[in-house]
């Protein structure tokens, strides 16, 4: 979210916020300027979305979508910039800084490079929020090993290899949303999800993931927001107090032995 520049924009913001329960802000290196971090805040206090830090490595240019080679001391230094600079525009509007998640390219490096993942965590301690990242990964294992609390991914619009990693691509294309929606509900009941080439892997969520810049991305949030609604009913999906018998604890499911949150999140 807010990942427009200047005069320009880049997905629908406004479209997307009334289907999701927590936005990942654009924090300026890859996207975004002051005014438009101001903006999407509003935006998001407007529909009750929480909102968490999106910093990516310094490429603005490349949209934060290229791997770059930087030191833990200057990776943690770039992400605390970042971080800083989101909460200061949060703490104007009386926000809470919700979580983090690296951008792009440094999501994906993290992912599969333990060094990366623990210049991320030297940031993330600072800060005392979740995280968000792939399960069974270098997110997992570094930021549970120091201590963070972390939130498992399930991404609706892009592909995965056979190996459970992700493709990440500079520019998405548009799914199916229907489609989409059924991979989440498989990965909730069955904790499976189907690889690029047709093989089920094993996948776990707390949290489900749409791209802003995603071609139909509104329809998509609409689809997947609506599909779990369904089966996991609407006090389970967005914060707030839950009563329902299947959940453990507020904003918490249990759906055939398997327990985590039910978010439908946004980032690019």
């Amino acid at each position: 979210m807010g990942e427009g520049f200047s005069l320009y924009e880049c997905g629908d913001d406004e479209g997307i916020m009334p289907f999701i329960n927590i936005a990942n802000v654009a924090c300026g290196f890859h996207a975004a300027d002051p005014t438009v971090m101001r903006k999407t805040l509003r935006l998001a206090k407007q529909h009750g979305v929480k909102v968490g830090a999106h910093p990516s490595f310094p490429d603005l240019q490349g949209f934060g979508r290229r791997e770059m080679k930087m030191g833990r001391d200057e990776l943690s230094a770039c992400i605390i910039y970042q971080v800083g600079a989101l909460k200061g525009f949060l703490d104007a509007e009386q926000m809470p800084l919700n979580h983090i998640k690296p951008h792009g390219a440094l999501y994906g490096v993290a992912a599969r490079d333990p060094d990366v993942a623990q210049a991320i965590a030297d940031a993330l301690e600072i800060f005392d929020v979740p995280v968000l990242g792939m399960a069974n990964t270098h997110h997992e294992a570094v930021y549970t090993s120091r201590g963070l609390q972390f939130l498992a991914e399930y991404y609706t619009d892009l592909d995965y290899e056979d190996n459970r990693s992700l493709i990440i691509t500079r520019q998405h294309r548009q799914v199916d949303p229907a489609r989409a929606a059924k991979q989440c509900i498989r990965v909730i009941e069955e904790g499976k999800a189907r690889s690029i080439n047709g093989r089920d892997i094993p996948m776990r969520a707390d949290c489900f993931c749409v791209h802003s810049d995603t071609p139909g991305a509104v329809e998509l949030a609409r689809i997947v927001h609506r599909e779990l609604e369904l089966i996991c009913g609407e006090n389970a999906l967005w914060a707030g107090t839950c009563h329902r018998p299947k959940c453990r604890r507020c904003r918490r499911f249990k759906y055939k032995g398997q327990t985590g949150d039910i978010v439908l999140s946004n980032t690019a």
